[in-house]
């Protein structure tokens, strides 16, 4: 990870991307709106440049489900592979150039591992994160200082495109960004939204994108097992007092005696962070698990920014890369290969 710095700009991505053959994007297992959005606003202008040049479209999506359920109207007719679990990468297609978006992280892209590892010299990385495995692509193009991933992506898609300003990009290229920043500023309400954020925000606004119409597809389209899910998280909650941290664990059974879906969790960690006195939230998910290596625990965790009580924020990333994981300080995830009653000792004892 040392190694975990960017070494090419948004202009020279974009330059490389226009000669490509084939171009596969790809992203996190369990994309977000972050994920899904940089990754198809990049795909369209890709193939909006392949296109205005007589040639057929060149890019393609895939991604390892689960999916949440409002991505096939974000996806469109945009050409996408979703690999379920067990399923094997297809075969056929040996793309000229490979993109990694919102992670650069073997551990979170684990169903294209094999696939991706003999092409890292045509594989680029763009992401946000502060942490990952440079190794995956010989290039980096890297903003950990940006809130969402589609920021750079939107600057790619720019200097693809030949477009000075974001208000100038086609509503199918706007539309995806504007999901991606939204999403990962819990719609403008976290300590990452920014000038930068905002500026970006105004810009798509201006290009077409229709707030409510993104904010109702997302948010507003639950289904009555997501809201008998949240009612088994709550009641998993534990309060470790001395730690201002508040848990929340979701077992596979919690997941099938509701009907809710692994997507269905999403939002869960930030629920707690309504009480003053909790300054960290986590939620424990027992992931699907096929393999005879044992359980699968997946960790999300939450911090806030402000200090408290002369305390200051804890930086969830470092906490979690001391356990295999990584992410944002205010926002990080791991994944354990234990129960979920190990995993939760061993998350209380690496804060010490």
């Amino acid at each position: 990870m040392s190694d975990w710095t960017t070494n090419t700009s948004a202009s020279d991505i974009a330059a490389w991307l226009k000669d490509q053959r084939a171009v596969v994007l790809l992203t996190h297992t369990k994309p977000d709106g972050d994920a899904l959005g940089s990754t198809l606003a990049l795909a369209r202008a890709i193939n909006r440049v392949s296109e205005s040049s007589g040639a057929a479209s060149v890019a393609e999506c895939w991604y390892a489900g689960p999916m949440p359920p409002w991505a096939p109207a974000l996806m469109g007719e945009t050409k996408c592979r979703v690999i379920e679990p067990g399923q094997p990468v297809p075969g056929a297609l040996d793309p000229s150039a490979v993109v990694v978006c919102d992670t650069g992280a073997w551990g979170q892209i684990e169903a294209f591992t094999e696939w991706v590892r003999p092409r890292a010299g045509d594989t680029a990385i763009i992401d946000h994160h502060l942490s990952g495995n440079a190794e995956i692509g010989a290039r980096r193009l890297l903003d950990t200082k940006a809130a969402a991933v589609c920021q750079p992506v939107a600057e790619v898609c720019l200097a693809l495109l030949g477009l000075s300003s974001p208000t100038e990009l086609p509503i199918e290229i706007a539309e995806p960004l504007y999901t991606g920043l939204a999403t990962d500023t819990g719609w403008y309400r976290h300590s990452n939204v920014d000038r930068r954020v905002m500026h970006l925000a105004g810009d798509l606004l201006e290009a077409g994108v229709n707030h409510g119409r993104i904010f109702e597809r997302i948010e507003e389209q639950d289904r009555t097992s997501r809201l008998r899910l949240m009612a088994r998280a709550l009641a998993s909650l534990e309060i470790v007092k001395d730690k201002r941290l508040a848990l929340m664990s979701l077992t596979k059974a919690d997941f099938d005696e509701t009907g809710a879906a692994p997507g269905d969790s999403g939002g869960f960690v930030d629920v707690a962070r309504s009480v003053r006195d909790i300054r960290m939230t986590a939620v424990l998910t027992e992931a699907e698990n096929n393999s005879p290596e044992g359980p699968v625990t997946k960790i999300s965790m939450r911090s806030k920014s402000e200090p408290f009580d002369g305390e200051e924020p804890v930086d969830v990333a470092a906490l979690l890369r001391t356990l295999g994981g990584g992410g944002h300080a205010r926002a990080a995830g791991a994944r354990l290969r234990m129960p979920i009653a190990e995993a939760k000792a061993k998350l209380i004892e690496a804060l010490g």
